[in-house]
C-alpha cells in the first residue's frame, strides 16, 4: 500500500512538472504545535480579519509551517492582510471555504498541515 502511494505521488509530481503546473507546497514542520506556544492547543476561538491577541499569534505561528509567500509571518498578534491571504490559501488547500475565518476546521488544518498543496500561493 505504501509503495503504491509513493508511486502515485511520484507520478503526480512527474505529470505536474511535464504539464508545467505548479509544484506542490510542502509543509515545513512536521509538528508546528511544538514550536508555537502562545496559547494552549485547546484554545481555538473564532478569528477574523482585524482581531488581535495571543490566539492570532498562535495562528500566525502555526501558518508558518505551511511555507508559501511570505514564508514566515511575524507573530505580532494582528490579523492583517498577510495572515488573511495565507489563511484563505490554507483553507483552499484543505478544501474548506476560503473565507478567512479561523474557525474549528481551520484551526484543525493549522495544527495538522497538508503534506502537499498543489494550489499556487496567491500573488
Amino acid at each position: 500500500m505504501r509503495r503504491n502511494r509513493l508511486l502515485t505521488s511520484a507520478a503526480t509530481l512527474a505529470a505536474t512538472a511535464l504539464l508545467g503546473l505548479a509544484a506542490p507546497h510542502t509543509a515545513v514542520a512536521a509538528t508546528p504545535a511544538d514550536s508555537c506556544a502562545y496559547v494552549s492547543a485547546g484554545f481555538r476561538p473564532t478569528l477574523t480579519y482585524g482581531d488581535t491577541g495571543a490566539a492570532v499569534r498562535q495562528a500566525q505561528c502555526l501558518s508558518n509551517a505551511w511555507g508559501g509567500v511570505p514564508p514566515k509571518l511575524a507573530p505580532d498578534g494582528i490579523y492583517g492582510t498577510a495572515l488573511l491571504k495565507k489563511i484563505e490559501w490554507i483553507q483552499t488547500c484543505h478544501g474548506l471555504p476560503a473565507n478567512g475565518v479561523v474557525g474549528a476546521r481551520t484551526w484543525q488544518s493549522l495544527y495538522r498541515p497538508a503534506l502537499d498543496c498543489y494550489v499556487p500561493y496567491p500573488a
